[in-house]
This record gives C-alpha cells, sequence and structure tokens, in this order.
C-alpha cells in the first residue's frame, strides 16, 4: 500500500532521524568515534637563523615535512659552498677585485639555477633577463660600429646614380640577426663560460647527472653569464655592466670592441 504521507515530509522525517543518529553516536558515546590526530608533526627544534647568510639554508617555512621522492635512487649533485671558491670565479670572470663588485648574497644569487634547491633559496631568472638585454644591445652597437665589409661591393648604376653613403652606416650590413645570433649563440657563451670555470660555482640539480650534457649545462652556463651581467647592472650602474660585457663577453667571443 502505498503512502499517504507526501515526499517532502517523508525526506524531512527521514533527515531528523539520520541527524539524530548521527548526534546520538558522536556525543553520546566518545569511545566510538574518536578524533583522528595529525599523522606527521611540522613542529622542529627553533634554529637561530640570525648569523647566517641567506644564501646558505632553505627557509624553514618553505621545507614540506616529507619528501614528495619516495624510494628515489637519484643521488644529490654536489655544490660549490665555499665562499673562496666563489670570489675566485669572480675575479677570473670580472678581473682584479671582481670578488668586490658585488655583494655576498647577489654573488651567490648570479650563480644559482632554479633548479636547484627547488628554488627556495632564490634563483637568477631577473638578473638574466636583465643581462640578456645588455649583451644583445652591446652586441648590436659593436656589430654597427666594425667596418663594413668590402667583399661584396655595389654594382654600378645603369643611370649614374650614386648611393648615400656615410661613415657611420658602413657597419649596417654587419647588425643581422643571423650574424648576432651565431656569434652570442648558447654554445659559444657556455664555452667561454667553462674557460671562466663557471661550472664550479655554478648551483644547479642537473636532471642527470651522470650525463650533464642531456640536461642543458649549455643552456643552463649561458644563462648564467646573463644573470652576472644583470647582477652588475642592478649593484653598479649599467656603465659598469657595459664595460663589462665588452671586456669580458664580447671580446672574447670575437666581436670589435670599441672603447
Amino acid at each position: 500500500m502505498a503512502s499517504t504521507l507526501p515526499t517532502r515530509v517523508a525526506r524531512t522525517i527521514s533527515c531528523s532521524a539520520c541527524r539524530s543518529f548521527a548526534y546520538t553516536s558522536t556525543v553520546g558515546s566518545a569511545s566510538l568515534l574518536t578524533r583522528r590526530g595529525l599523522s606527521t608533526s611540522t613542529e622542529q627544534t627553533p634554529v637561530d637563523y640570525a648569523d647566517k647568510p641567506r644564501w646558505s639554508y632553505t627557509p624553514p617555512r618553505a621545507k614540506a615535512p616529507f619528501s614528495l621522492r619516495l624510494n628515489t635512487k637519484r643521488r644529490d649533485y654536489p655544490v660549490n659552498a665555499d665562499p673562496k671558491v666563489l670570489d675566485e670565479f669572480y675575479i677570473r670572470m670580472l678581473g682584479n677585485d671582481g670578488d668586490k663588485l658585488l655583494s655576498d648574497e647577489v654573488k651567490w644569487l648570479a650563480v644559482t639555477h632554479k633548479s636547484f634547491d627547488q628554488g627556495r633559496r632564490g634563483f637568477n631568472d631577473r638578473l638574466a633577463f636583465l643581462g640578456k638585454r645588455i649583451v644583445q644591445l652591446q652586441a648590436s652597437l659593436a656589430l654597427v660600429q666594425s667596418p663594413g665589409s668590402t667583399t661584396n661591393p655595389a654594382a654600378a648604376d645603369a643611370f649614374g646614380r650614386e648611393p648615400f653613403t656615410h661613415p657611420a652606416l658602413d657597419g649596417l650590413n654587419n647588425l643581422s640577426p643571423s650574424t648576432k645570433n651565431n656569434l652570442t649563440s648558447k654554445s659559444k657563451l657556455a664555452e667561454l663560460a667553462q674557460k671562466y670555470e663557471m661550472d664550479k660555482v655554478l648551483r644547479w640539480n642537473p636532471r642527470k647527472p651522470s650525463n650533464l650534457a642531456s640536461s642543458g649545462i649549455e643552456l643552463v652556463l649561458a644563462h648564467t653569464m646573463y644573470a652576472v651581467v644583470g647582477a652588475v647592472s642592478l649593484e653598479k650602474g649599467g656603465h659598469i655592466a657595459n664595460k663589462v660585457t665588452r671586456e669580458r663577453i664580447l671580446a672574447p667571443l670575437g666581436f670589435k670592441v670599441t672603447a
């Protein structure tokens, strides 16, 4: 026999019964359902970081309570942590007193790739973005100021007209994207970085520690070269950054740099 109660009334009665049952089971008997405690504790022993430089440690609040890489067989890639080794690199790249050109924090930041420590200690992407603009501009100016090529002289005009010439325009034929990209390619910048022994101070976490070439070390080295220029521009201004770019990067790459 079908129920004579309306559907809405039946639902109200059933829901009320469910709520009363849940209330009695949770409040009436505390032993039936107990509150589950946290399985992991995030409380750590307090450590004083006041005297430690920012580059030397991972911020405590940036650490997860446990690692997401369970039973990983990937070995840790060793990176430099000695300030003296870093200062020697800056002297090789920036010349005498190159270790005094930047502050300690920026010196470490410029050689830190975003793959290192999952970027929790800062990384050099913004510095590299600024430095690349400076290097590309100085490369364009160096090409324009170089003597023009005379291998392909202009053909004689049938009507005896002579094109306009000016010494300041002689180097425009050198300014082409292919020429500039070839001279400042990542492979050549990486080769120059190897001469400065940047790989000894580079802080990064390669995808394959046993095969740095396939992990993209050329791109990372070129990226870091731009970051050093950006760091110099940030702390010492564009004039010093332009000088460093011309003397320490473009000249070794084969550009004819004028003062």
